[in-house]
């Protein structure tokens, strides 16, 4: 089946009419379905499935062994995310392998197709948790205290969704199988479009962290608290979200972004007693992402004193620049004719890469957008992209 057949199959999954898009969250029920759905395709195929101790998925061909090469990608998503991110790279896995299959290619090393964790965050925060997970690139006991907006840790999460959240850790075993890990994306910017190219390969992704500001003041009454008896931690969280694009534009090429805000208690008539917002920050080398939130920080702490407020600031998620292995990326763009690409999204091949051998392919997105119900790729650019992916396969398994 090709990867725009398979991605049909699952676009009622997880849409999210009051957002747009899709919203598919880490054991979840949508999540949870489409993790049916890539075992049952896998056992389809003969492949052998597994989850690992980090509710990572995995789909063998032949036994498991040392150095496989292994591809594949996440399903879950950001809440109202567009159909691609993540999904386009475990279809393209699939419908690579049926290309292979329908050439008679027999591969001498183990072949793998894996799906990971909560690459997004999108439920308990962290980006990319499955992976970091598997690595050790995150601890278990911070793991399994994450909280969702509800209330729910990871570790209940993962309770109910039948994965035992005590075995949680860095899983040498599963790394000690991994020869090669290629992860294929849709393209989340403009590279492929100004290039006028379908696939490229990644080069390098830009160090990249998450924050939480908690802003604390007095909760009170909206009508009877006169303005000069406030202590309102709205407005230094509002001064905070426009110090960040002002500091940000005095840097090249940085990026900040607070796409959450969160009062407590959430009263319109009510001055909140504490605003939470989370701030993404990204800088390219020579930049210091963290020298960058410093100075955020320092210009939250005088906005805060001004309204007689507090604010605590607390790193979620932080990746330095993360570099793919630069002679397997000369390799596959000279076997695919493709440009090499930087990018500023984060992804789980990035979290591997100081570990094995490591290496995406992007597809073009026409429309330049992603993490929104606008994000595209073209059926033809799909399909470019799987005979991409199969050629590298072959030349990494053959």
């Amino acid at each position: 089946m090709s990867a725009n057949g398979l991605l049909a199959e699952i676009a009622d999954v997880g849409a999210d009419h009051a957002r747009g898009g899709y919203s598919r969250h880490v054991f979840e029920p949508a999540e949870l379905e489409l993790r049916e759905w890539f075992i049952a395709h896998a056992r389809a195929r003969g492949l052998q499935t597994q989850a690992d101790r980090n509710g990572n998925l995995w789909a063998w061909l032949g036994a498991p062994g040392p150095d496989a090469v292994v591809t594949g990608s996440h399903l879950d998503s950001v809440p109202g995310g567009g159909a691609f991110d993540g999904p386009l790279g475990v279809a393209s896995a699939f419908a690579a392998l049926d290309l292979l299959r329908a050439q008679g290619f027999a591969p001498r090393r183990p072949l793998a197709i894996v799906v990971f964790a909560e690459e997004e965050g999108g439920r308990f925060g962290v980006p990319c948790l499955g992976s970091r997970l598997l690595t050790g690139a995150l601890a278990p006991d911070r793991a399994l205290v994450l909280a969702d907006g509800h209330g729910v840790t990871l570790a209940e999460a993962a309770r109910r969704a039948g994965t035992d959240p005590g075995r949680f850790g860095r899983d040498d075993e599963i790394l000690s199988r991994i020869g090669t890990f290629v992860e294929l994306h849709v393209e989340q910017g403009r590279g492929l479009i100004d290039l006028d190219a379908p696939v490229a390969v990644g080069s390098t992704v830009i160090a990249h962290g998450r924050w939480r500001f908690t802003f604390t003041g007095q909760g009170n009454h909206a009508g009877t608290t006169a303005t000069a008896d406030r202590r309102d931690p709205m407005l230094p969280a509002a001064e905070t979200i426009t110090a960040v694009r002002h500091l940000t534009r005095s840097i090249p090429d940085a990026r900040a972004t607070v796409g959450r805000l969160v009062p407590t208690p959430g009263g319109a008539n009510v001055i909140a007693s504490r605003v939470d917002l989370w701030l993404d920050a990204r800088l390219p080398e020579p930049g210091n992402v963290r020298a960058l939130v410093a100075e955020i920080h320092e210009s939250a702490r005088a906005a805060a004193t001004l309204e007689g407020c507090l604010v605590s600031v607390h790193e979620e998620s932080y990746a330095g620049t993360a570099t793919f292995d630069p002679a397997l990326r000369d390799e596959l763009t000279a076997l695919l004719a493709a440009p090499a690409l930087p990018t500023g999204a984060g992804h789980d091949a990035a979290v591997l890469a100081p570990h094995i051998r490591t290496a995406m392919l992007y597809i073009r997105n026409p429309t330049g957008i992603s993490h929104s119900p606008a994000e595209h790729a073209d059926p033809t650019d799909i399909d470019a992209g799987v005979t991409a992916l199969a050629q590298t396969l072959t030349r990494l398994a053959g």
